[in-house]
């Protein structure tokens, strides 16, 4: 177990987790919770002889750690591999759930891993905590591939885990002015933090003028902020066919964020087949191009 510090952050859970996976506990003094938890990371840290290294950071002395993070309650626990944060808990849960959290994750030791060819085709679909392990850590060992990191952080922002998503994107955050999908995350995380509108106001307002292209670009934010995502892009296409180029094509990038939101990853088909479009995703395409080219 190690205590951290911005001082040596970078060199003890950064890097050290590019060879190690690291579990970082937040805590503080004062917190009842924490002192039960406490103890608990420390033994399973020592039965599990090195397959992972616990690091205690205090979030009332380093607050900026905590802030990077998007800690809102303690404690919090983030584990670190490849560099990156991949899932995390909150709350002092039992030793049996630690340990749970953590199989999913670490390596297995010297146990071998199955082939692939064993895997039987009809084997059950993935739970969704499956599926997200199975994102985070092609992100961890694919941390230059634009597309895994996408995947992975829609993926936490489709199970509201904001925080998490704000801290595995904070390292890609300057490719967002040239990866376009990685600009639809960005777009997605802004709006999910910023504050929600009177959409009553809004709708009463855009009764009263149709070209108060702010109010309805707040009401598609509003909608996005609620998963609605048809009625956003219903009122983004509303701007759209009145003046395309409204605040530097605001609206039209946020529809084209939304499509890179909701768009399924395509399933796996024969070999020489086309997978099938997702006909809502298809139908909002074929009207972006109709206004746009019209």
């Amino acid at each position: 177990m190690i205590d951290v510090t911005i001082a040596n952050f970078e060199a003890d859970v950064i890097e050290a987790s590019k060879t190690t996976p690291v579990l970082v506990d937040f805590w503080a003094p004062w917190c009842g919770p924490c002192k039960t938890l406490g103890p608990l990371l420390e033994k399973v840290e020592a039965d599990y002889g090195g397959r992972f290294i616990l690091a205690k950071i205090d979030s009332d002395q380093e607050q900026q750690l905590a802030g990077a993070f998007g800690i809102r309650s303690i404690p919090t626990c983030v584990l670190l591999m490849g560099g990156q944060p991949v899932d995390g808990f909150t709350g002092a849960i039992p030793e049996g759930q630690i340990k749970a959290f953590l199989d999913k994750h670490l390596p297995e030791g010297d146990a071998e891993d199955e082939p692939a060819d064993d895997i039987a085709e009809d084997a059950e679909p993935q739970s969704e905590t499956d599926a997200l392990s199975a994102l985070a850590q092609a992100a961890v060992a694919n941390p230059n591939d634009d597309e895994a990191q996408f995947k992975y952080i829609r993926a936490l922002l489709h199970m509201n885990n904001l925080a998490q998503a704000k801290a595995v994107f904070e390292p890609h955050k300057t490719k967002a002015l040239a990866v376009q999908k990685l600009a639809s995350i960005e777009l997605w995380l802004n709006t999910l933090e910023s504050p929600p509108a009177d959409e009553t106001a809004l709708r009463q307002a855009i009764e009263a003028n149709k070209r108060d292209f702010d109010s309805r670009y707040a009401l598609a934010q509003q909608c996005i902020r609620d998963g609605r995502w048809t009625d956003a892009m219903d009122e983004l296409l509303e701007i759209l066919m009145r003046d395309k180029s409204w605040q530097n094509e605001t609206a039209r990038r946020a529809f084209v964020a939304i499509l890179d939101i909701i768009t399924p990853d395509a399933p796996k088909v024969a070999e020489g087949q086309i997978p099938p479009e997702d006909p809502v995703v298809a139908r909002y395409r074929r009207r972006l191009s109709s206004v746009v080219l019209s």
